[in-house]
């Protein structure tokens, strides 16, 4: 079968149609797309410019900041702790602390190490437990110098028993006194 010259005349033409019309729609589809993301860039633009950067590089700087002196605290709090228990001389402490405020410890014991998490972090926890004699206001001020001479230390319990009627016996005090230790994880 034969094709003539018209014939093919017709299908070449009528392919370049096709192509030119294939060729148009995308022309301007992808116009309509670059017109489309030229209106999102300008109100991308506008939105951006319309951002105080000078206030957000001030909070930024802030709160660096702000990190900065948490981290400087945290070290701080942790030097206090990483002493370990066994250098820690508990009893010369809680007797040269009784000596200056002028009363006795009559008992003194403590108890094994534990472990404890305090606010996220694990210590070593040594418990002592002692009962100490003497006048009330001294017991007071031996358990608030207590207090500050023991910085990795807390009193948790303090049980005060004043004799009534007052007679040959003294006031005193059963303290619990726990130092803590930072544990290496």
């Amino acid at each position: 079968m034969k094709i003539s010259k018209k014939s093919w005349f017709t299908i070449v033409f009528g392919f370049l149609i096709m192509a030119a019309v294939s060729l148009s729609f995308v022309y301007y589809q992808g116009a309509g797309e670059r017109e489309h993301l030229q209106a999102d860039l300008l109100l991308a633009r506008s939105k951006l410019s319309s951002v105080d950067t000078s206030t957000l590089t001030y909070q930024q700087e802030k709160l660096e900041g702000d990190l900065n002196q948490a981290y400087k605290e945290y070290e701080a709090d942790k030097e206090k702790f990483i002493q370990s228990i066994e250098n820690i001389d508990v009893s010369n402490i809680l007797y040269s602390t009784a000596n200056v405020n002028s009363v006795n410890i009559t008992e003194m014991s403590s108890s094994d190490v534990s472990s404890e998490v305090i606010e996220g972090a694990s210590c070593l926890a040594l418990t002592v437990d002692a009962k100490v004699v003497g006048d009330v206001d001294n017991l007071v001020a031996f358990i608030t110098q207590l207090n500050d001479d023991l910085p990795n230390g807390v009193v948790r319990s303090v049980n005060i028993g004043i004799p009534y009627p007052a007679g040959d016996s003294k006031p005193s005090v059963s303290i619990q006194v726990v130092i803590y230790t930072y544990k290496e994880s």
